[in-house]
């Protein structure tokens, strides 16, 4: 029993201390190839190292064109391409097809220099919606020791790839940093009603120019295009105020305007009015000089005939003054030896007494009459002398 069991065990160390066929083979066909490959002695036939040692040779060429391959990159128009080689600026390229030696020795960089970036200073855009202020960044003290809240955006590209990449840890933050202490510094500067009223685009400006001038001192390779001011008011708390004020401020301008009109309108038409009142004075002025130099010449026409014929002189004046006055009057002439009796149309001689005409005619009637007079009476005088 026991020796049947020494048997068994024996028999199985044996088969434990054998190597399979399969797995001998295998190792004795590495060993061929290595060898032969190598220039080592080979167990096998010369022609199978021949081939194997052809075969390697190709795949190693085949590798090394695909790795030149790999170096072989395309910049577009709006790019600047940055090569590196062991992690040193090495050269930039621009548009077109370029080659570099691969990895792990050179790498490259593309950077877009012709994209409009943009930054958000004291709000935030969420998938193109605005999404509040920033209480940190917007909140600004001013000349006047106000509180303002500004909201600012700022465009930008990136013009040197080489600075962008290796000069600033992160030019974006950077930027940010630097638009924001400027904007402090211009907006204490001024007071709070310039920067919500009339200074909005001066001040954006300023904010701008300083603003590019620190990134360039930083050398940042970053170039702003535009600083926009998006929006710019007292806090909330009091912006109540703030409106009142900008209501009346409003209202002011709205009456200087509507003061402005009315001027506009009346005094052409006064200065009109004066200028017709003058030449009516003038023209009423020349009439009067040239009817007294008439009459004055008149006058001394009679006086000459007057110191001549004194009784003629005086009738004919007074037949003359009589036809003037009943020319322009109704007359009604009767008999004085007719025993009948006449009927006097009253009603019809007073109203047309009380006609335009009459009244010129009257008022004509006495200033021929009170002429007469005073020609008469002058007459007269000189006579007496």
């Amino acid at each position: 029993m026991s020796n049947n069991n020494n048997g068994a065990n024996m028999a199985w160390n044996d088969n434990n201390n054998q190597t399979p066929p399969e797995l001998d083979e295998v190792i004795k066909d590495f060993k061929n190839k290595f060898n032969s490959t190598f220039g080592g002695k080979s167990s096998g036939n010369s022609g199978a190292s021949k081939a194997a040692k052809g075969s390697l040779k190709y795949i190693i060429i085949l590798a090394l064109i695909v790795w030149f391959a790999t170096g072989i990159y395309i910049v577009d128009p709006a790019e600047r391409g940055v090569v590196l080689r062991f992690g040193a600026f090495q050269n930039s390229t621009t548009q077109g097809p370029h080659w570099h030696i691969p990895y792990p020795v050179e790498a490259v960089y593309k950077v877009n220099v012709e994209q409009i970036r943009a930054a958000e200073i004291g709000f935030r855009n969420v998938q193109n919606s605005y999404s509040g202020g920033v209480s940190s960044e917007s909140l600004m003290l001013t000349k006047d020791e106000n509180m303002v809240d500004v909201k600012l955006a700022v465009q930008y590209k990136i013009a040197d790839a080489q600075s962008y990449l290796f000069n600033v840890y992160n030019p974006e933050l950077t930027l940010s940093h630097v638009v924001q202490s400027v904007i402090r510094q211009v907006v204490g500067d001024n007071t709070m009603d310039y920067v919500l009223t009339t200074g909005r685009e001066q001040v954006a400006q300023e904010v701008k120019v300083a603003s590019q001038a620190l990134l360039n001192d930083y050398n940042t390779g970053l170039m702003i295009t535009a600083v926009t001011m998006q929006d710019a008011q007292p806090p909330i708390q009091v912006k109540a105020s703030f409106d009142d004020v900008v209501k009346a401020r409003e209202d002011e301008q709205r009456y200087i305007n509507e003061a402005k009109a009315y001027a506009n309108d009346i005094v052409p038409k006064a200065r009109g009015a004066s200028q017709r009142l003058l030449a009516e004075a003038e023209a009423y002025m020349s009439e009067v000089v040239s009817k007294s130099e008439g009459e004055a010449y008149r006058f001394n026409q009679i006086l000459t005939e007057y110191t001549k014929a004194p009784e003629v002189t005086r009738e004919r004046l007074y037949r003359e003054t009589l036809e003037e006055v009943f020319s322009s009057t109704n007359k009604v002439i009767v008999d004085s030896s007719s025993n009948s009796m006449m009927y006097l149309p009253i009603d019809q001689l007073i109203n047309s007494s009380r006609t335009s005409k009459s009244t010129s005619s009257s008022s004509s009637f006495q200033q021929t009459l009170s002429g007469n007079s005073n020609d008469q009476s002058v007459l007269r005088s000189r006579e007496n002398r």
